[in-house]
């Protein structure tokens, strides 16, 4: 919770609104922030399966994870996460409280196998939808096309759309950045990149903020 505070620089106005987040995963944002009583739903594909499926996955991954941050420990700040052993224990902490929450939070809808650039909600049913460490991370697997369309539907659901880190998965600024904001800007989209106070991927310090039409 409190990391995704920081990347995305979440506002009380932003938290008393109604926040979708996109690409979820097993992040325990949403059982924090229902704690707070904010209103948040998680949408992923992931969520097609079940708690024991998703913590099998997740056990089968952890090991190497944590050895490919060992690996690559100077891609990283290791201020507030100490050590790539640390890491590992603070994501498996936030993946016992997801799962802990996913049983009653599916059964609540709160969380949701919608996956983009498809998303089964109303126009305008959020005011902010999120996507953390998805869109740009992974922009070898998908096109710009993708993310434009991805980041419309984003638009579409909520009234604003912000996006983090702008690196890929390699901790490079992305080279999708560019053509995005570019067409973005050309079909109307206010879209600017904010500093954030949150970096763990070193120069993984802004977000990309966009608005609808």
């Amino acid at each position: 919770y409190e990391e995704y505070v920081k990347m995305f620089n979440l506002a009380s106005q932003d938290l008393n609104g109604k926040i979708l987040d996109c690409a979820g995963g097993p992040a325990s944002f949403n059982a924090e922030a229902n704690h707070k009583e904010y209103r948040i739903i998680s949408c992923d594909p992931l969520y097609r399966f079940t708690s024991e499926e998703i913590a099998s996955r997740i056990h089968e991954t952890y090991e190497t994870i944590v050895d490919g941050a060992r690996a690559n420990q100077d891609r990283y700040v290791w201020k507030e996460i100490g050590s790539p052993e640390y890491m590992g224990e603070i994501r498996m902490a936030a993946v016992r409280r997801f799962l802990e929450d996913f049983p009653l939070g599916s059964e609540k809808r709160r969380y949701r196998p919608d996956e983009l650039p498809s998303l089964g909600f109303n126009a305008g049913e959020f005011d902010l939808a999120l996507s953390s460490h998805f869109l740009f991370t992974y922009s070898e697997q998908f096109s710009a096309d993708f993310h434009i369309a991805a980041i419309e539907e984003m638009c579409r659901v909520a009234n604003e759309a912000r996006v983090f880190p702008l690196l890929n998965y390699d901790g490079e600024p992305s080279q999708l950045l560019h053509p995005v904001v570019v067409e973005l800007r050309a079909q109307g989209h206010y879209v600017e990149t904010q500093r954030v106070l949150y970096e763990f991927q070193r120069g993984g310090n802004r977000l990309l903020l966009v608005r609808g039409l």
